[in-house]
């Protein structure tokens, strides 16, 4: 197991006290959390923050991490944290010679650290593994935070879908991977988040994407058209004269759920009805005598 300073992962001097350790994991969280960071590895650094955290603020978890480094919470592959050193002609039964002879352990003693004692002295305990699997949602559902039902290993679970996740994301339930060895802890399931494509609304990041069809004499004339909210609600947008196609109106707040919450972007797009009568084909002659249309003339 490859050591990680969880010192250097918060930015933190070994002799860090409390207070200035948590200070720094609340700034480190908010910079990378994934659903405010556009930090390509935000979601592994934000796990990594978390895990450091969890063990610096803990005196006991902290004590043991100083003493035993990467593999203080089991114990297996022992590696020394930078600077342990065994000694001339030392061994790993030395070290734990001298720690419980220092007390390094406190009051836990060799049978509450980390599953070293009762049935594990044939063996270190082991956490079980990681297991992978995938889920499809509708928009709405991550919209609301729904609970979809997953089966895994012949499992049944119900998985709530935390609001406004990302398409790819993966959410991480404890303990439902496979079973620990020799008494350790139980892998983690992560599941793979897939959202179906919606038939009105895409996605950009936080934002919801929505295109609005309109009539040409809507959009030289102006209108006032009724616009489906996600959560089912219409609100009235007002269409400005002479707009064109591409243009875009925002409504604020009305994307995804979220760290900031996102906005609806309404895109217009101006579309011409089909001529199908002779008195529908004249008004287009109307038109083309009465208008000068110029759009192409970048293209001269």
């Amino acid at each position: 197991m490859e050591y990680v300073d969880f010192y250097e992962v918060l930015g933190v001097s070994r002799d860090a006290a409390a207070d200035e350790i948590k200070k720094k994991y609340r700034q480190l969280a908010r910079k990378y959390h994934p659903d405010v960071s556009r930090e390509p590895d935000a979601e592994e650094r934000f796990k990594q923050i978390n895990e450091a955290y969890d063990v610096l603020k803990d005196p006991e978890k902290r004590s043991a991490y100083d003493q035993l480094g990467a593999n203080w919470k089991h114990g297996q592959d022992f590696n020394a944290p930078p600077g342990f050193d065994f000694g001339d002609g030392g061994s790993f039964g030395d070290i734990f010679e001298t720690l419980f002879s220092q007390g390094g352990f406190g009051n836990q003693g060799f049978e509450g650290f980390g599953g070293f004692g009762g049935q594990q002295r044939g063996g270190f305990a082991r956490k079980g593994g990681d297991l992978q699997t995938s889920v499809r949602v509708d928009l709405m559902q991550v919209m609301r935070g729904d609970e979809v039902n997953l089966t895994v290993n012949s499992k049944n679970l119900n998985v709530k879908i935390p609001k406004g996740v990302k398409d790819g994301q993966k959410i991480r339930l404890a303990g439902q991977g496979q079973a620990g060895a020799g008494g350790g802890p139980n892998g983690d399931l992560l599941i793979e988040v897939s959202i179906n494509k919606h038939p009105i609304y895409s996605i950009d990041r936080n934002n919801l994407i929505l295109e609005l069809a309109i009539a040409p004499w809507e959009a030289a004339l102006g209108t006032k058209v009724n616009v489906p909210m996600p959560e089912g609600k219409k609100i009235q947008l007002t269409i400005p004269a002479g707009s064109q196609s591409g243009k875009k109106m925002r409504i604020p707040k009305k994307g995804m759920p979220g760290n900031p919450v996102g906005d609806l972007h309404v895109i217009l797009k101006v579309e011409a009805p089909q001529a199908e009568t002779d008195e529908q084909r004249e008004y287009y002659e109307k038109m083309s005598e009465l208008f000068e249309f110029n759009g192409r003339d970048k293209l001269a």
